[in-house]
């Protein structure tokens, strides 16, 4: 028996809050999830910053990850499973793909990757085909092996079929962040029928399509996600804490690069600072490194970083108010020359941020990012773009959202001390 097929003598389950049990017979996933580089996922928290918000949102991109292998287990293993579109030799490739497709998130990951301009896909990338425990795991299958399953994460695996099942608009990614974070979270929004779309899911030619018949519960699973976004994600005291570990990266790296004399020396992040980081140093992070730095940093003599530290460790955190760059840009320059005045340095303390999101969009051909529509196949054959169908999608087709806020610290600007007119001023301005 090749180790491609594998299987365990007994099946090994997880016991899972949002689908009960992860099931895994095959000895690649359950060798792959030995990894070390999969077991650091534990410690890289599914959604940031969140947790400052919603308590319960401790959960971890390996929890993510365990639920998107499971549903792609599903679709393959239940829907697909002797219909003449499905390739069955595909199984294993995007059942690995699933399981890894989070593989090189690192610690808070998009606020960090945005300090030191980083991509967390070309880390996966790197995961999958470098010197690593799952590389090794994954070229028993076969030499190429680990290659087909980044290019299934990279989207640029020849069957698209495979592809979009981790994704597109309606993938197994999407449909086990949503439920798994709405429970965490303890929102009703991500909550949506996916047995029903499970059920209707159908292989045809390069790509998966959606039974006519499934079309509401299609609807409600891209609602859920609208209000997911909003309610969730784009959460403005989520992302309040996601400006000010920003800044403490930001912070840190100024300071090593003017030379200052750290109390505690940035030592994991040194490499980060100039550019000179190898994989093992990027796999060495985690969110217990970082939040062990801060703590540490809270005591440094700068006073910015000391402060900043303080903010994200305690919660406390800035306030904001709704501000469009655009249009306020000459009241933004007054606020910065004025937070300089008062001896609070812009830079760290005065932030714009801005947040957008399309829920759903038909095919643009040739537009950057192009999206692969949802499809459904009617009860005659024929294949309809899903917002040719549904009122409720065309509604918000194609349509983008976006959120602008200005971040910065009240409780400079009302403490008592020096400058106390020039500070009622600023707040003037930011009412």
């Amino acid at each position: 028996m090749s180790y491609a097929t594998q299987k365990l003598a007994e099946e090994k389950v997880f016991k899972d809050p949002v689908h009960r049990y992860i099931h895994v017979r095959d000895q690649v996933i359950w060798d792959v999830i030995g990894a070390k580089e999969f077991q650091r996922l534990r410690r890289i928290k599914q959604l940031g910053t969140t947790y400052l918000v919603f308590h319960g949102a401790e959960h971890s991109r390996f929890n993510h990850s365990l639920g998107v292998y499971e549903i792609v287990r599903r679709i393959v293993d239940d829907s697909f499973e002797g219909r003449p579109a499905w390739d069955p030799s595909e199984r294993l490739v995007v059942l690995c793909a699933a399981l890894l497709h989070d593989l090189g998130h690192g610690p808070f990951s998009h606020a960090f990757e945005n300090v030191f301009g980083l991509d967390h896909e070309e880390f996966t990338k790197q995961i999958l085909l470098g010197d690593t425990e799952v590389n090794e795991i994954l070229s028993r299958v076969s030499d190429d092996f680990p290659q087909k399953v980044a290019d299934v994460i990279g989207k640029t695996y020849p069957n698209k079929q495979v592809v979009s099942l981790i994704s597109s608009q309606i993938d197994a990614d999407r449909m086990d962040y949503l439920q798994r974070d709405a429970y965490f979270t303890g929102v009703s929004y991500g909550h949506f029928d996916m047995e029903r779309i499970l059920r209707v899911m159908r292989p045809l030619d390069d790509q998966v399509v959606i039974k006519s018949t499934g079309m509401h519960a299609v609807e409600d699973y891209i609602m859920s996600r609208y209000q997911m976004y909003w309610q969730v994600y784009f959460h403005p005291v989520s992302r309040s804490a996601e400006v000010i570990l920003t800044k403490i990266l930001h912070r840190a790296k100024a300071l090593s690069e003017t030379g200052y004399a750290f109390e505690q020396q940035p030592t994991h992040f040194l490499r980060f600072f100039d550019n000179s980081f190898t994989l093992q140093d990027y796999l060495a992070l985690d969110e217990g490194v970082l939040l062990t730095y801060f703590q540490l940093w809270m005591n440094e003599k700068d006073s910015i970083l000391s402060d900043l530290c303080n903010r994200f460790v305690n919660r406390k955190l800035f306030q904001y108010i709704e501000f469009d760059l655009a249009k306020d840009y000459v009241k933004m320059k007054e606020l910065e020359q004025l937070f300089k005045r008062a001896g609070i340095d812009p830079e760290y303390y005065l932030v714009f941020d801005s947040s957008s999101d399309l829920p759903y969009d038909f095919y643009r051909p040739g537009e950057e990012g192009e999206r692969i529509p949802i499809h459904l196949q009617m009860p005659n054959g024929e294949i309809r773009e899903l917002s040719r169908q549904s009122e409720v999608v065309e509604a918000i087709s194609g349509k983008r959202r976006t959120d602008h806020k200005l971040y910065f610290p009240e409780d400079f600007l009302t403490a008592d001390g020096k400058k106390k007119a020039l500070k009622k001023q600023i707040l003037d301005l930011l009412k």
